[in-house]
Order: structure tokens, then sequence, then C-alpha cells
């Protein structure tokens, strides 16, 4: 698999594929330990060697699988992102130096290790992105060995920019997809020139990109997909990109006929993003084995055609930008 650097991240490279762990926290619906043990292994025997967790995914359920999974593969040479600050409401006040080493240290437990490799705020409120207490915070937890460096997920393209301007940040997380095409315009390059890592999260719109779901799919009661369509629990651009279900339908519809022979909707999705080389990392989720190795496998598709890049662009154009571009 493709492997691209974070420069600021030691120069870390990755595997263009990644693994989003939200799923394995039971927020999905649930997930048997076993079967997301078994699915991390898959995702790492076909390449994968980043992981993406938070503290909040299933209050730390995520992050203890990950670290279990790490006690029992020693030399496994993954790099793991956590994320922080959801555990607490969404105030400023609330993003000080006490609470992210409290954070930090549950996590550390969590994962099983003494320095995290890369933490995150966790889609904080603009006014903490726009403090530099809070980056000082974060320099001085990179100088205490608690993390080996800082990044960012945020809802929108301004949030990524503010982080990005700054000069301790070494990655972005955010949501990239066919359905979300706003973050090409600015966001993308800017993090080129400045040697800012984009982390792409929600590669396939909640599975809407999967091409799976029909007007008759239902989603269990504990599915943010259920729960969350409408923006009841967060904000409502994680569920489906924020495209009301029945648009991503349509849209789904249109760009089937694009796909390669051989390839599945989800893995043209993933090659899509592949295609921008500013991405330095994807982070699909998986349930089981079956859908790691596909999303891995995305990786091996050649680079699809400028026509289809058009074609991608016109079916947002036509159909998602009303509902997204101006908001996110």
């Amino acid at each position: 698999m493709e492997r691209r650097s974070f420069p600021k991240l030691g120069g870390t490279a990755a595997g263009v594929i990644g693994l989003g762990t939200w799923q394995l926290g039971a927020d999905w619906g649930e997930v048997d330990e076993d079967d997301a043990l078994t699915t991390v292994d898959a995702a790492v025997a076909a390449g994968v060697t980043f992981l993406d967790t938070a503290d909040v995914y299933g209050d730390g359920r995520s992050e203890q699988l990950i670290g279990r999974y790490l006690r029992e593969h020693p030399g496994h040479g993954l790099t793991v992102a956590t994320k922080m600050g959801r555990r607490v409401p969404q105030e400023p006040e609330n993003y000080t130096l006490d609470n992210f080493r409290a954070w930090n240290d549950r996590s550390r437990a969590n994962l099983g290790v003494d320095t995290l490799d890369l933490v995150q705020l966790h889609c904080p409120p603009t006014p903490v992105l726009t403090s530099q207490a809070v980056y000082d915070a974060l320099d001085t937890l990179v100088q205490e060995k608690r993390i080996g460096a800082y990044g960012v997920s945020v809802e929108t393209c301004d949030q990524a920019l503010e982080a990005i301007a700054r000069p301790g940040t070494a990655s972005v997380q955010i949501i990239l997809n066919a359905f979300r095409l706003k973050p090409l315009e600015a966001v993308l390059p800017a993090a080129a020139e400045a040697g800012v890592g984009i982390i792409a999260r929600v590669p396939l719109a909640s599975g809407l990109l999967s091409g799976r779901y029909d007007a008759t799919t239902t989603f269990p009661a504990n599915d943010h997909r259920n729960f969350n369509r409408h923006g009841e629990s967060f904000d409502v651009g994680e569920t489906f990109s924020g495209v009301d279900f029945e648009t991503g339908l349509e849209a789904v519809r249109r760009l089937t006929p694009l796909v390669p022979a051989g390839a599945t909707l989800a893995q043209f999705a993933l090659r899509w993003l592949i295609d921008q080389p500013a991405v330095t990392v994807i982070i699909p989720g998986a349930r089981n084995a079956a859908q790691a190795e596909g999303n891995a496998s995305a990786a091996a598709l050649p680079p699809l055609s400028a026509e289809t890049h058009a074609a991608v662009t016109e079916v947002y154009d036509e159909l998602i930008r009303p509902q997204v571009h101006a908001r996110w």
C-alpha cells in the first residue's frame, strides 16, 4: 500500500488507507470484542498502519480494544491517533492544561502506552481553536512526552484553516468525501504548504457511499444513523455528511455507473480520495474483516480519470452542494 508522510509527526509514514474505530466503541450498534479485534487484525494484514480512535468512543472501549491489540502484537509498527475533549460539556473553559493531562493519562492507560502518538482536539468549539493558551498547553504536553504530537479534528473549513496556521499543529482531521468537496478549495492547499497532515474522515458518508442502502434501510436504535439524522446528539454533518438520506441515495444512483469494473462503490469512493495528493490518510470504519480488507484494497486501484473526477464534481454541484457547501 502507498504510504504518505506526516511531516510534523517525525516524518511518520502511514498507509494511505487507515482504520477509523468509532464503530468499535459500539456507537454504530453492538460489536463483539473478538469481532472488533479480528477487524483490526485484518486491516493490519492488508497494509493499514494508522488507527484512529477517541476517548469518547464507547467511553474508552475503542481505546481499550486497540490497547489489547497492541499488547498482543509487539513490534506492530502502528501509529495510533486518539482524540480528547468530548467527555465534558463543549465549553472553552474546560480546555485547560490540567484537564488535558487528565484526559491524556486516561487514554495512555486505555491504550497501554507511555506516549500517545497523536492526540487531536475532538471537534471543539471555535473559541478553543482560536485560543493561544490552548496551543501553549498542547505544546506543554509534547514537552512532557505525554504526547508525540497534536492535531485537531474539525467540523468546518474555517476551523481547519485556523488550526493549520498554528506552527505546532501536525494534523487536521476533516470530513472529506464525494459528498463534501469544500475542503479541496482552501484547506488541502494550505495544509500542503504548511506541512500539516490531512486525515480524511467519514470517507464513505456514514456508509451511504458503500452503495448498500436503499429507501427501506433501517438502523438500530443505538446507531447514530438513526438517532442523529437531524443533529439531535451532535453535529449533523457527522451523519451522512449532513446530506439527507434520500438525496444521498439519488447521488449514489448517479455515481454508480462511474465505478470501474471489478470494484465496489466504496472502493471507488476511497480511490477518489486517494487521488487527492494532499490527503495523508483516509480512515474508513469497518465492522468486520471483509469490510476492512475491501477498504484497504482500494489503494490498489489505478487513479481515476479526469473525466470521472469531473463527473463526481457534477453530481456534487447539482445534488449535494446546496445542502452542505455553505454550512461546513
